[in-house]
């Protein structure tokens, strides 16, 4: 039921969809007696519309989330373990293709090649169930196959096939892999999605270290300047907005302590780094 309502209220938290409602009621209510109020409601809804996807509003929401943790500094000895977030395969037409299909959070998945090198002892763990509001076809059903194209064999990789939300990922990843204190592990996702991703395995009491991925922004440079078409300016601004909004909603709800995570530190020192525990 929660989670339905989730998908719901997530739908009108995009700023291209409410835009569009509210455009669309305009438009109805122009038919009717409340023609002025009608056209009031289109004419605000095309020219915030206009604004939301030609203005750099979109960098602005999604730098600031971006910004939050910084890349992962590899001093140290080596993790144990390697957490990859789901939300970067569209499993539906991965199973109709028989192959895998990756979104643009590609980097979530494409990076994995590279650590597994780099650290050949680390268990690699993939979390992502299906995010949709009917069952279909799960991120994990079609993730084996790439990691072993990477070369990983399948002895070194961990699925986690049920989760639904990022409070799921951080839940059940848990469960499955019950990390020992001295244990070191990485958590790999998107920059603008980090934030609410460390809150909510901070909360789970799974200590992870940051390592953002797929980066949508270069930096302050694009805070200035507008976008080059309509659809790409709403894209951005959507997806920074739908992190905004569920970094509040997890925070009111008890799932996250804080309402923006950041790294913790005491002394200079980053808390999740090897050289600073206790």
């Amino acid at each position: 039921m929660m989670f339905g309502l989730s998908k719901v209220l997530g739908f009108f938290a995009l700023p291209s969809n409410l835009l569009i409602v509210l455009a669309l009621a305009g438009i109805v209510l122009v038919c009717t007696r409340y023609r002025r109020f009608g056209q009031g409601l289109l004419i605000g809804a095309v020219l915030l519309l206009a604004v939301v996807g030609f203005s750099p509003l979109g960098n602005v929401l999604m730098l600031s989330l971006e910004e939050r943790f910084p890349k992962w500094d590899a001093r140290g000895r080596a993790p144990d373990g390697i957490i990859v977030l789901g939300g970067a395969v569209s499993p539906d037409v991965s199973a109709a293709r028989k192959e895998i299909a990756l979104n643009e959070a590609a980097e979530r998945m494409t990076v994995v090649a590279k650590l597994a090198r780099d650290y050949p002892s680390a268990r690699i763990v993939f979390t992502g169930g299906s995010g949709r509001l009917w069952q279909g076809a799960t991120e994990a059903e079609a993730v084996p196959a790439l990691f072993e194209s990477f070369g990983i064999p399948a002895s070194r990789i961990v699925l986690e096939d049920r989760a639904r939300t990022t409070a799921e990922n951080a839940s059940y990843t848990k469960a499955l892999v019950q990390p020992k204190p001295n244990e070191r592990w990485l958590l790999v996702t998107s920059a603008h999605h980090m934030p609410r991703s460390i809150g909510v395995f901070r909360a789970a009491g799974f200590p992870v270290e940051a390592y953002p991925v797929d980066f949508r922004t270069r930096g302050a440079a694009d805070l200035v300047g507008p976008f080059g078409s309509l659809a790409g300016g709403l894209a951005r601004t959507d997806a920074a907005l739908h992190e905004w909004a569920g970094l509040l909603v997890y925070w009111l709800t008890g799932r996250t302590a804080e309402l923006i995570p950041g790294p913790r530190r005491l002394g200079g020192c980053d808390l999740a780094r090897e050289n600073c525990r206790p």
